[in-house]
């Protein structure tokens, strides 16, 4: 994994989990000469200063940006277009923007028109996460062995691209380039959609009335815990990604509703064939995860929460 300092001045705009992440990444190997970092909130930019992962706190993103090398927005995508528009400005020439968004077209769509000329502008998306957020929720390891998708604009400058791929190298992430659609794409099946529905069944879950919430909580240890988790999520993030990965998601969510039927219709005539094929081609799919390096086959039940942290990390 390589370090030392990449650039002179890196602007943080947002400092949650990933701003945060990303801050105690760089100080980790030393990626940046200085951390300069944006949030609305008085209280958050004190408290990042108070935690160290950034050098200087701003009041305005403009700000931050000023004389900054890499400029990476770590806000909702739903904020984006207006975070754009304030730093526009700032921006010098030369420097490389790029976002952690879950979503790419829309940030192509809402970003690409404030780049001014001379300004690198490369869409960008770690594939970790966790249930937490806020300023004390980052941590340095968040990225290390996750996947880092970039998604060039047309006629981005390869120079620029090679030098973001060494960053996120750097902050311990493994680097892929796709095109923003197909992101969206693959994004709707692995992430968002795993997140909605587990959103729908926590709070299907809250609506039985024929199941009080004390026995909900009481048995979530049987599978229910691990959509609790999802479901936890930042909801202004998520809410976001659903109106700006709309069409994907809902292709994903009317694939999802047939096998849904197919499944429900086994059950129904007791074809126990078809559900035993499911279940052995779907547990093929959780080994592989394991063998790619993306989990741990270690059991987690009654997880340690001294070691949430690493082993809360989500794909988002």
């Amino acid at each position: 994994m390589s370090g030392g300092k990449l650039f002179d001045r890196v602007a943080l705009i947002g400092l949650g989990l990933i701003g945060g992440s990303l801050g105690h990444a760089m100080k980790r190997r030393g990626i940046a000469g200085h951390v300069s970092g944006y949030a609305r909130s008085a209280t958050t930019r004190a408290r990042a200063l108070e935690i160290g992962f950034i050098d200087s706190a701003h009041e305005t993103a403009a700000a931050a940006v000023a004389d900054a090398d890499l400029v990476i927005i770590c806000t909702p995508v739903g904020a984006l277009a207006e975070i754009a528009g304030d730093i526009e400005p700032a921006l010098r020439k030369g420097a490389i923007v790029t976002d952690v968004g879950s979503v790419k077209v829309a940030v192509v769509r809402d970003v690409g028109p404030h780049i001014p000329d001379g300004v690198h502008f490369i869409p960008g998306h770690p594939i970790a996460g966790t249930e937490e957020s806020g300023p004390d929720a980052g941590f340095a390891e968040l990225f290390d062995g996750r996947w880092c998708i970039l998604t060039p604009v047309p006629g981005a400058d390869t120079h620029a691209v090679e030098k973001l791929t060494e960053f996120w190298t750097a902050c311990g992430s493994n680097v892929d380039i796709m095109e923003p659609r197909h992101h969206d794409l693959v994004l709707a099946i692995v992430s968002h959609l795993p997140h909605i529905i587990a959103y729908n069944i926590v709070g299907t879950a809250s609506d039985l009335e024929t199941v009080t919430q004390s026995e909900v909580i009481k048995y979530s240890a049987s599978g229910f815990r691990d959509f609790t988790r999802l479901a936890a999520s930042d909801p202004t993030m998520w809410r976001d990604v659903c109106l700006n990965n709309r069409e994907p998601i809902l292709e994903m969510l009317a694939r999802f509703s047939e096998d849904l039927t197919a499944l429900q219709r086994a059950i129904r005539w007791g074809d126990g064939d078809v559900l035993f094929d499911l279940f052995t081609r779907t547990r093929a799919i959780r080994r592989s995860i394991i063998d790619a390096g993306q989990d741990s086959p270690m059991p987690n039940f009654g997880r340690n929460p001294t070691h949430a942290k690493p082993d809360g990390k989500d794909g988002q």
